[in-house]
């Protein structure tokens, strides 16, 4: 997709039924078959929300917690319209063999995003991936190649950008000139969501495999269930911060102004503040983002308070009209002297549309209309057989812009992506880090790149 066709994803061509109802282009609508890697937290919200929005039988379910497993399989067999129970899986591998999917939801932990997906789409199915999509930039090149190989769709969870009220903001705001010419991006996370803790270790229960939940990650000593969120503190597993909130706004940030890959990404951060515990990801982080003209500098701290705390997760757009501040709740323009008039637009709950959505547990109430629209979006595009607005290459560039980010950090320099040489030109250091070790009998899949 070159910058033509991505602006041309902009608000305008966000069809209709993205916000309103699925459309099948048929006269029928098919039933897709659905399995599910990963039923945690985010795993069953995806599936959830593809269910409200589409006719789908899931027939499959996996999972390394068999705890976690059943009762997923008990909650899906109550929410989807046959009632039935679906086949659970303890090994993804074991689940695709079937090749009976025609969509694979991939939810696992970072560390598993690359060989699931790929998987998936060697066994012929369509692949909704979360994000970060991976863990290093090679496995993101190794990502898009599966699905350009096997003419899959893949769609990525970088969803916030269809979020109703961000639409209105990037039509009413930003395509219509509001803004004037713009100077200068800042996107942030203050929000205190980094682990601290210090467990002692102990050995894994029975109903959880440890070793396959690890995979291709350097095995920890267990000292906590790790998909209970405590995995998100670790780099073993997957980018930290910025690799978990610093994705979607970038993401929604180049969406809106039709930018690819950045020419230089410069890091600074590491522990400051919550020294006494395991993590190893950082709590203070800044990040520039070069583009010619323009940078989009990132920055998050999980201690202290933000300093507006209205928007504590946001990307804030400057131009010389006035000032555009966006984020999961709501937008505000604020007009420069003389430039207009303020604006505000709060988010979109569809708690009468949905309004299993109130009872469901642990959902993400403010992302669900965004993630409706994202499967919608998806679907849309497996019909087709088109791109989705969250393709996996465009999921890639915001997911390996974050990890360079996090590679500057610890080089301590400025780094540059090369995507047609996969290289960091002329730095054979930071190449080398472009590419993680795999945990044997894991194989890297960039091992298979040409």
């Amino acid at each position: 997709m070159n910058r033509r066709d991505f602006l041309k994803m902009g608000a305008a061509g966000v069809s209709a039924s993205m916000l309103g109802g699925y459309v099948a282009n048929g006269a029928e609508q098919k039933t897709y078959r659905v399995g599910l890697i990963g039923t945690g937290w985010y795993g069953k919200n995806d599936l959830f929300r593809l269910i409200q929005v589409a006719p789908v039988e899931v027939i499959s379910l996996c999972d390394v917690d068999q705890h976690r497993l059943s009762q997923a399989a008990e909650m899906v067999a109550g929410r989807q319209k046959s009632h039935k129970s679906p086949r659970t899986y303890a090994d993804y591998r074991q689940m695709l063999k079937e090749k009976d999917l025609d969509i694979v939801l991939v939810g696992t932990p970072d560390h598993w995003h690359s060989l699931q997906m790929i998987a998936a789409v060697e066994s012929g199915a369509d692949v909704y991936v979360q994000k970060p999509i991976s863990r290093d930039v090679l496995e993101g090149e190794a990502m898009v190649a599966a699905a350009r190989k096997h003419n899959r769709v893949v769609q990525a969870g970088t969803q916030r950008k269809l979020t109703p009220h961000i639409l209105d903001a990037k039509k009413t705001v930003i395509d219509s000139g509001m803004l004037g010419k713009i100077g200068h991006v800042d996107i942030c996370c203050y929000q205190h969501m980094r682990a601290n803790g210090n467990p002692p270790n102990s050995t894994p229960p029975q109903w959880f495999d440890y070793d396959l939940w690890t995979g291709p990650a350097p095995m920890r000593p267990y000292d906590m269930i790790p998909h209970e969120r405590w995995w998100r503190t670790f780099m073993e597993y997957g980018n930290g911060i910025i690799g978990d909130m610093c994705v979607h706004m970038f993401d929604m940030g180049r969406w809106m102004l039709g930018l690819g890959w950045p020419e230089q990404v410069y890091s600074r951060g590491g522990i400051y503040v919550q020294t006494g515990g395991k993590s190893n990801i950082s709590d203070t982080q800044s990040v520039t983002f070069k583009y010619p003209n323009l940078e989009i500098n990132w920055q998050h701290r999980t201690w202290g308070t933000a300093p507006d705390p209205k928007y504590s997760w946001a990307l804030i757009i400057y131009g010389e009209k006035g000032t555009l501040k966006a984020s999961p709740a709501g937008y505000d323009f604020v007009p420069d002297r003389g430039g207009g008039t303020p604006l505000h637009k709060d988010r979109v709950i569809e708690r009468q549309q949905f309004p299993e959505d109130v009872t469901e547990p642990h959902i993400d109430l403010d992302g669900a209309p965004a993630t409706r629209a994202n499967m919608k979006n998806f679907l849309e595009a497996v019909e087709s057989r088109g791109k989705p607005l969250s393709d996996i290459e465009q999921a890639h560039i915001s997911t390996a812009s974050c990890i360079l980010a996090n590679l500057s950090m610890q080089l301590g320099r400025p780094l540059s992506y090369d995507p047609a040489k996969r290289e960091v030109p002329g730095d054979a250091e930071a190449t080398k880090l472009l590419k993680r070790e795999f945990r044997t009998p894991w194989t890297h899949p960039a091992e298979g790149l040409g």
